[in-house]
């Protein structure tokens, strides 16, 4: 006889008093003890404490251990009784009893043969403390991974904010990394040596930086994924962050090409007179995040009202026009339009400009709001159509050259003093003459000299 089952056989001197083992084990050691016959089938049952673990433990009695536990734990009941016929002892394994409304019990079981033909003994431990303590520690990590997911969420919608307000973009044609378009923040930033639009890419960046930023581009071009590291630009002593997207232009590849830089400096616009908003919307115009300036133009209480809702309950552009715009987006990189009525009380049109974002897996398109000051408007009609043509005239910065820029600045702010002189005159030529020191004679409505213009 091996010496495991000489111990078996040593046990069964104790079968007679498996009852009162029972007892003793939950009086020292555990919440519950069953005493099983060699079938499986419960002949005693022993709850420590004042209150049982189960009421219905009692109603065990002659009944088989197997089903008194809910369905999910029987094969563990099965695996149990089975390792204690075979070797006298089981491991410990966790089942559930049903419980009062519907609430299962989880106790933890080993078991112990007393002989080898003699009963068995069950000592289980009540596991709902520990169960809910776990649970509780589920809870607690998945408020954490709420938490960081949020947080996470949250800047990247700032960055996204900061980027459409600030990054100098240039879509770029894929094969001659000729630049096709750029953004208005570009324009003003990097166009010191005239015209961007079909200069080469590499041309904008320090004679040191122009073989990485080549090398970065070819990458991106035929990786067909997004590619970044940091260079030099053309006269600016701080390094920029350069990133290239690819996407299809209809049949052509191109190349979007952000660029950031702490050195960077603010978009010019004409005396400060025009405020920006920027928001970040899905492929279909609904409102992912916005500023607060964004919040303050369409006179919301906060973001939460906007957030999740088209974009086109406040643009007073059609939707089919809005829905062509973000097609553009996609198509192009960038798209702008001129003039955009706000559908909101006393605002002033807006200028709409758009960029297609590629931070992320979600597509997303960056919305830049620039709108007049309300304080334009008190001044009339003039200050305004200056103000518009004015913004107009400094869009050409990179496209026409300084004499031109200089010669039609000219022509605007003779013609928006005459308009003023002769709207404060109510019409009456003699009097917007005196205003502006001039005879009579040589002072004509700016439409008749744009009519004796060839």
């Amino acid at each position: 006889m091996n010496q495991r089952s000489g111990g078996a056989d040593d046990l069964g001197a104790l079968a007679p008093w498996a009852q009162e083992l029972a007892q003793t084990f939950v009086t020292l050691s555990s919440d519950i003890a069953l005493v099983l016959d060699d079938a499986g089938v419960i002949t005693s049952v022993a709850q420590a404490g004042k209150e049982p673990i189960s009421p219905a433990a009692a109603h065990w009695i002659g009944r088989p251990w197997v089903e008194t536990v809910s369905g999910g734990t029987r094969r563990k009941v099965e695996a149990l009784l089975q390792d204690v016929t075979s070797t006298g002892l089981a491991r410990r394994r966790e089942v559930n009893h049903p419980g009062a409304g519907g609430t299962d019990i989880p106790i933890a079981y080993t078991a112990i043969r007393l002989g080898r033909n003699g009963p068995v003994i069950a000592v289980g431990r009540d596991m709902r403390a520990i169960a809910a303590i776990q649970q509780r520690f589920l809870d607690a990590q998945q408020d954490l991974e709420r938490g960081y997911w949020r947080a996470r969420q949250a800047e990247t919608h700032e960055r996204q904010l900061l980027q459409v307000l600030t990054d100098a973009v240039l879509v770029v044609d894929a094969a001659t990394l000729t630049i096709v378009s750029a953004n208005r923040t570009a324009s003003n930033w990097l166009a010191t040596s005239g015209a961007l639009v079909g200069q080469s890419v590499e041309a904008l960046f320090d004679t040191r930086s122009r073989s990485p930023i080549h090398q970065l581009l070819v990458t991106a071009r035929s990786s067909g994924r997004p590619v970044e590291l940091r260079a030099r630009l053309l006269g600016n002593p701080v390094a920029a962050s350069v990133a290239a997207t690819p996407f299809r232009a209809t049949d052509v590849q191109r190349l979007l090409v952000r660029m950031r830089t702490t050195g960077a400096p603010a978009a010019a616009v004409p005396g400060a007179a025009l405020r920006e908003a920027a928001a970040v919307t899905d492929s279909v115009g609904n409102i992912l995040s916005c500023d607060a300036a964004f919040v303050a133009l369409m006179k919301a209480d906060d973001d939460g009202a906007l957030i999740g809702k088209s974009v086109a309950q406040w643009l007073g552009e059609p939707a089919d026009e809005l829905a062509a715009l973000l097609q553009e987006v996609r198509h192009a990189g960038l798209a702008e339009r001129t003039a955009v009525p706000l559908r909101v009380a006393d605002s002033l049109p807006v200028q709409l400009s758009a960029t297609w974002l590629t931070e992320g897996d979600q597509e997303c398109i960056g919305l830049v709001l620039r709108q007049t000051p309300p304080r334009l408007a008190e001044f009339g009609e003039a200050q305004v159509a200056f103000a518009q043509a004015w913004t107009r005239l400094c869009d050409q910065l990179g496209t026409a050259s300084l004499p031109d820029m200089l010669r039609d600045a000219t022509a605007l702010a003779e013609q928006h003093f005459i308009r003023m002189a002769l709207e404060r005159a109510s019409g009456d030529t003699v009097t917007a003459a005196g205003l502006l020191g001039v005879s009579p004679q040589s002072l004509r409505r700016p439409d008749d000299r744009k009519s004796d213009s060839p």
